[in-house]
């Protein structure tokens, strides 16, 4: 897989990350703790992608 293709797919996963905090955050349901494990790894991907692109 090349960069450009790895980086794609890393963009998606954070936007997909991003939609399903913010559903995460509406729904009275859900734990702090998931909301928090979920930021993480959307932390995670930024991160990666933004060493990717340097």
């Amino acid at each position: 897989m090349s960069v450009s293709a790895h980086l794609t797919e890393l963009k998606k996963k954070h936007a997909n990350l991003s939609l399903e905090v913010e559903e995460a955050q509406r729904s009275p349901g859900i734990d702090d703790l998931h909301i928090a494990q979920l930021k993480k790894q959307k932390l995670r991907l930024k991160e990666e992608i933004e060493r990717l692109s340097n």
